[in-house]
């Protein structure tokens, strides 16, 4: 793990960080051609896809090992999508090899590993349908024959634009289902991309709708009415791999703070030696600390066939608060730097913010916790 720690670091500082300014860099995403670029050459190097099994081409990382490699490809914000560990694809993957079919696997599954496709997940929806309460799923599914009709609409649609292929939450008779659907067919439209704070995803954020879209029987996936059940086979690690991506971002925010801070003076003498300087690298380094402790306990409690679903919860508010305190604290040190393109920490603090909202608020976290406590079951 060393070894490939240390190949790692030196394939994102060689390969990945020279294309981070790179013209295919949108405002809200990268392009597909530099998406290409950046796959073909992790390919090359052997790091494409290391979580997947390695009966699919993978390098079967468990979770602590994905700890340390994450870690190191979110160094760089296009590093994950080099190394295809990027959500929504990175959830999707860990998804379709527990539960698909040999044949969704075949269809699906294999070219995403290989780095030829992508994919979204379609389940959040605009008021009134469900978000941080899943329980309000407003999109059905109704079945007809050998097939199924979806109708409803989605929104924060991660990766939608380009993605090959989407797994739908939808109501079954009344409980919830997932269902894969290619996006070239008729009855998807894509209605619209999402004006986001971030630009790290590949695909951009959009507005789905489902207008009578027919979906084979066989392309259930899983068992009928046990969507939720697979939400949380999905979410627990993707919430943890998550936390791992961007304190790979955090960490370099920090150094590029250290640095300024060494080599900036002000009156007198560098900046990083003024007390109210010095304390909040100081801090940073404390946070980052704890950070990754929190990832190794739950990636050990996963890895030890725990479900997690607690561990990881309270690991991602806890590291998207540290993760934004950190990032927060290297615009401060850089000061008009930090505010503006002239450094990189300006884009991941941009990134960061969303973090405490994606796959649960914080205070959604929070909320699920004190209730397990009263109850005694945490």
């Amino acid at each position: 793990m060393q070894e490939l720690q240390a190949r790692t670091r030196q394939f994102i500082a060689e390969q990945v960080i020279p294309l981070e300014n790179d013209p295919l860099q949108g405002a809200h995403r990268p392009e597909e051609a530099l998406r290409a670029e950046l796959v073909a050459r992790a390919r090359k190097a052997g790091l494409l896809t290391p979580h997947a099994s390695t009966e699919l081409g993978g390098l079967g990382l468990n979770h602590a090992e994905k700890a340390i490699v994450f870690e190191e490809a979110g160094y760089s914000p296009l590093g994950p999508v080099a190394l295809n560990i990027h959500a929504p694809d990175e959830g999707n993957i860990h998804l379709l090899e527990a539960v698909a079919t040999p044949a969704q696997k075949a269809r699906w599954l294999q070219p995403m590993v290989e780095g030829r496709t992508r994919s979204c997940f379609a389940m959040t929806e605009p008021s009134p349908g469900a978000g941080s309460d899943p329980s309000m799923l407003q999109t059905t599914a109704v079945r007809d024959g050998d097939s199924y009709v979806i109708n409803g609409r989605k929104w924060f649609i991660t990766g939608a634009e380009g993605a090959s292929f989407a797994i739908i939450m939808a109501r079954l008779d009344d409980r919830a289902t997932m269902f894969l659907a290619d996006m070239n067919q008729p009855g998807i439209v894509l209605e619209r991309m999402m004006d986001s704070l971030d630009a790290c995803f590949t695909g951009g954020h959009g507005v789905l709708r489902f207008d009578n879209l027919r979906v084979s029987a066989t392309d259930i996936l899983g068992e009928p009415g046990q969507g939720f059940r697979y939400a949380q086979v999905r979410l627990a690690p993707a919430r943890l791999t998550h936390c791992m991506r961007w304190l790979g971002q955090a960490r370099r925010a920090h150094d590029l703070a250290l640095d300024y801070a060494r080599k900036r003076e002000a009156f007198g003498k560098p900046l990083g030696q003024h007390q109210g300087v010095g304390f909040m690298l100081a801090d940073n380094a404390m946070d980052l600390h704890g950070a990754r402790l929190a990832i190794w306990h739950t990636a050990w409690v996963l890895d030890q066939g725990g479900k997690g679903n607690v561990e990881s919860s309270m690991c991602k508010v806890m590291v998207s608060e540290a993760v934004w305190r950190v990032v927060d604290r290297c615009v401060q040190v850089l000061g008009g730097q930090g505010v503006t393109g002239e450094s990189l920490v300006m884009r991941i603090f941009k990134d960061v913010r969303a973090f405490r909202i994606y796959d649960g608020p914080s205070e959604v976290h929070r909320h699920s916790l004190a209730g397990k406590l009263l109850a005694g079951k945490a």
